[in-house]
């Protein structure tokens, strides 16, 4: 294939750096267990994707602990922003360093913890939007899509942007005049949500099969179509995952995913020039400040 030509300053929106477990240790009872992906690892992959700036997702494994996070932020000399995870009685004091780092919102991840429900996703919710309304920061919310359309309502009347990650967990197979996806359409559709068009393999059985492939493009599409101002594109680099049969604490493989797929993918969802620029480029600098 002939890859397609990505705009200054592009950037990829969901990646995520993971250490040695000697130097940044995981939680005891996390879900899975990654190997190691260093910044530089990180640098590697922009490269290879011609990519200019990257957002650092801080993942479940490392619960509110965001030393790696921050680190990596200082690492990537300005290139990157991040999304961090904090308690909710963390001290203005915490975020105003993460904030000085680089950090750009705080990620309520209820698909991982298995928490991932209506009445969880607006706890969370209430708990974070009036202490970062007017800071500049946003709420990233990685739940069901059970749980973002029960929730829609509330997300609509937040004071803070919102992100939903990767499809909003939209299934591929479904189809698109679905109750529950007409609604997250409607909430990308009127501003009042982000949408991070990534990681398909997430909402689809057989991402590499054709016909799941162009379900897949026909939901990044039609997110587009509602508001292409609303859109983000994100690897979800380096691709964790739970190998089956592996235990939480056993280390699993990333799953393999090459940057022509990557790359394959951004020329399906975003097949001209000025939807490049707009998605890859122009929505990150205003939601992450680049």
């Amino acid at each position: 294939m002939t890859a397609p030509q990505l705009p200054a300053g592009a950037c990829d929106c969901h990646v995520h750096v993971v250490a040695p477990q000697v130097d940044y240790p995981m939680l005891a009872d996390r879900h899975y267990t990654p190997g190691p992906a260093s910044a530089d690892a990180l640098r590697a992959h922009l490269q290879r994707l011609s990519l200019a700036h990257a957002v650092i997702v801080q993942p479940s494994i490392y619960g509110s602990d965001n030393r790696l996070l921050v680190h990596s932020l200082l690492a990537l000399d300005g290139a990157a922003r991040g999304v961090a995870v904090a308690d909710d009685d963390v001290a203005d004091a915490e975020l105003s360093h993460l904030h000085d780092a680089g950090v750009r919102g705080v990620r309520v991840n209820l698909e991982s913890t298995g928490a991932s429900d209506a009445a969880a996703v607006s706890r969370a919710l209430s708990a974070w939007a009036g202490r970062l309304a007017g800071q500049g920061w946003h709420i990233q919310v990685y739940a069901s899509l059970d749980a973002i359309a029960s929730a829609a309502p509330a997300l609509a009347r937040l004071p803070v942007p919102v992100v939903l990650d990767h499809f909003a967990m939209i299934p591929a197979r479904l189809a698109q005049d679905d109750a529950r996806i007409r609604q997250v359409l409607d909430l990308v559709g009127s501003g009042a949500a982000y949408v991070k068009l990534s990681a398909s393999y997430r909402i689809s059985a057989a991402p590499d099969d054709a016909g799941e492939a162009e379900r897949v493009t026909a939901l990044a599409r039609a997110f587009i179509g509602r508001n292409p101002e609303r859109a983000l594109w994100a690897s979800d680099w380096p691709h964790t995952s739970r190998e089956p049969g592996k235990q939480p604490t056993e280390v699993s493989a990333y799953r393999d995913v090459p940057a022509v797929r990557l790359l394959r993918e951004i020329e399906a969802w975003l097949p001209d020039a000025a939807l490049r620029r707009q998605v890859l480029a122009a929505n990150p600098a205003t939601l992450y400040g680049f």
